[in-house]
């Protein structure tokens, strides 16, 4: 029989491996997995030197997301040795104090040093969004709708970059979360139907900044991750992280997160285009889910589509339409909201409207009506009475301020630095600059995908279906891999973004990696003494963070199985290319050897191995207990 002290040990071990990388990959890459790879840098001109492996896994138009990538001699999805490195021993060396006090002012000390405030406070102006073609654009215009017929997607087509937004897409979607701050309001109603309404009010509250003329945002590339955070009056913090999980389809995943104030919202978005002649519509496919931590509740967002008319004739215009859906399944309550698109005989009156009603099963409480870029009031069913549920001239001055990372201090692909030169040309109206270095992004993403040939694997998030949405609601089935939807704790100090992880910093111990820090103590408590008596005697504090470490591994490992199944899909295709290859011995070259698949089958059979342990140690604990 393992004593406790000596699965403690294991644990810790465990822990190490994962800090290096993960024990899978770490298994594969020692028995040196046969690579191939072909370096496009002859024409790109972005620093390329890898620090993660999301670099070499920039898929092309013509290859599927969940094809074979590998480049670079390293796994697609693995992170490297040296990841960050000297940003988390930094932060760990702050973090060392046990004063808790000092604790939360080094990490706002480091906020303040990482993040630097967004200058960008555009936000537009309420009604019709309109915008003349100049002269010099609309040959460009012309060339472009050659391309394409009505009924296409406008996904594959390369755009002019006079249309463009100096700024990505996943940083366009974090353009809801400037009112974060209603959202902790609404959790603190005891009302379930007020809870319902501040939910609502905030979902509205993200809808009325527009760019400065008619704009499409930057399609990110496979890989891309962006973060950036809001400062409440409570010197609490909303932080924002995004991730490009696939290119085609292109699905944008994203997680905010305050648990202090009480919600995180997780969700993922499958981005497409329709053509339709003179007009074009940017539909977006998925949910989003937030999360009202001390209710225990989850409201489903679905989201409306920009649509675009006026591109052969007419003026060229913006309206939003579509109709929309707030469910919260733990209470019954429901809104149905449509975004109302101007007839051609329309006045200013008839622009930008929006009409809905909330409902509890299939009553109906109240209705909505008003314009979603200015007042829009609620009518409450039974009484009659009218109130304001938004006034957008009011809500925009209270806005909360946005930090952004210093770009000095961002990885190559976050979407700042990436389409830095991109940003800069189009800021500089400079079209012929803004064409090439566009240019140079796509054509290295096309040949990086050329040159990799293991299974694509997200740097931050994982596909999750678990988690049912209701009937006619999409969802992507994308969840961060480091969520936390637990309330926030006595015991915990402040939240912190630490190299694209959400955490928090507790009074009782300092901060470690992956669990590293409690593992740690953990093992050192079991040392000392391995009597049941002793075990007993240990406090629930310390029994919650044994199984908050356990779930954090627990959930490591489940991350790198969807790995391993991946890669067993590679095996047999290979196995087939090996039979191929017996009638074909020209082609023998590029089969890999059995020896390989042995590898894989190996590292497949250590991932179980170690869930299992997992599993018992959990359940022994609990015995104990």
């Amino acid at each position: 029989m393992i004593m406790d002290h000596e699965l403690d040990v294991i644990l810790s071990k465990m822990a190490d491996k994962n800090r290096r990388r993960s024990s899978i990959f770490s298994l594969l890459r020692r028995k040196k997995v046969s690579r191939q790879s072909s370096d496009p840098s002859s024409f790109y001109t972005l620093d390329l030197g890898r620090k993660y492996s999301v670099d070499s896994a920039i898929q092309n138009e013509e290859s599927d997301d969940m094809g074979f990538l590998r480049c670079n001699g390293e796994l697609a999805g693995a992170a490297s040795d040296t990841d960050s490195e000297g940003s988390r021993q930094g932060m760990q060396d702050s973090l060392t104090s046990a004063d808790p006090v000092a604790k939360k002012r080094d990490v706002l000390s480091r906020i303040e040093t990482l993040y630097v405030e967004d200058p960008d406070r555009e936000i537009g102006v309420a009604g019709e969004l309109v915008e003349e073609v100049a002269e010099e654009n609309k040959s460009l215009l012309w060339f472009l709708l050659k391309q394409v017929r009505p009924g296409m997607d406008l996904s594959k087509v390369v755009l002019p970059t006079f249309i463009l937004e100096p700024r990505s897409f996943l940083d366009k979607l974090s353009d809801n979360y400037y009112h974060a701050d209603l959202l902790g309001q609404a959790q603190t109603y005891e009302d379930p139907y007020q809870r319902f309404k501040g939910v609502l009010r905030w979902y509205l509250s993200g809808l009325y900044r527009k760019p400065k003329g008619l704009k499409k945002p930057y399609n990110p590339v496979l890989g891309e991750t962006f973060r950036c955070c809001w400062r409440h009056k409570e010197d609490t913090y909303t932080y924002y992280i995004a991730e490009q999980v696939s290119h085609h389809p292109p699905v944008s995943a994203f997680y905010v997160s305050n648990r202090k104030e009480g919600f995180v919202i997780e969700g993922s978005l499958l981005a497409r285009s329709k053509f339709y002649g003179n007009s074009t519509s940017a539909i977006l496919e998925g949910c989003a889910r937030i999360h009202l931590l001390n209710w225990g509740e989850s409201y489903i967002t679905t989201a409306p589509y920009a649509h675009c008319k006026g591109i052969v004739i007419g003026t060229l215009s913006m309206e939003l339409g579509g109709k929309v859906h707030i469910i919260c399944q733990e209470t019954g309550y429901q809104a149905d909201v449509e975004f109302k698109l101007r007839s051609f005989l329309g006045g200013a009156d008839q622009t930008n409207v929006i009409t809905g009603r909330i409902k509890r099963g299939k009553d109906t409480v109240a209705t909505v009506e008003g314009y979603w870029d200015g007042r829009i009031d609620i009518k409450d069913k039974k009484s009659g009475e009218e109130t304001s549920l938004l006034d957008v001239s009011v809500l925009k001055e209270q806005r909360l301020p946005r930090y952004l990372v210093n770009v000095d201090k961002q990885q190559e692909w976050e979407s700042q630095r990436l389409w830095l030169k991109v940003s800069e040309a189009i800021l500089n109206e400079d079209q012929v600059v803004a064409t090439e270095q566009k240019t140079i992004i796509e054509e290295a993403q096309r040949a990086r995908a050329r040159s990799l040939i293991s299974p694509w694997s997200p740097r931050l998030f994982h596909r999750d279906s678990r988690s049912a949405p209701p009937e006619g609601i999409v969802d992507q089935g994308w969840k961060y891999n480091h969520s936390d939807t637990s309330p926030w704790q006595p015991d915990e100090l402040i939240e912190y973004e630490d190299d694209f992880v959400i955490k928090s910093i507790k009074s009782g111990a300092s901060l470690g990696t992956s669990g590293e820090a409690r593992l740690r103590e953990l093992s050192q408590r079991a040392s000392d003494s391995d009597s049941h008596d002793e075990l007993a005697r240990r406090s629930k504090t310390s029994t919650r963070t044994l199984k908050q470490t356990l779930h954090s591994i627990d959930s490591t490992l489940r991350e790198q199985s969807l790995a391993i199944d991946r890669l067993s899909k590679t095996v047999e295709m290979l196995n087939e290319g090996q039979r191929a290859a017996a009638f074909h011995p020209q082609n023998l070259a590029r089969v890999p050897t059995a020896s390989h698949s042995w590898d894989l089958f190996g590292g497949f059979v250590l991932a179980m191995v170690l869930q299992a342990l997992l599993n018992w140690i959990f359940h022994q604990r609990q015995e104990k207990e």
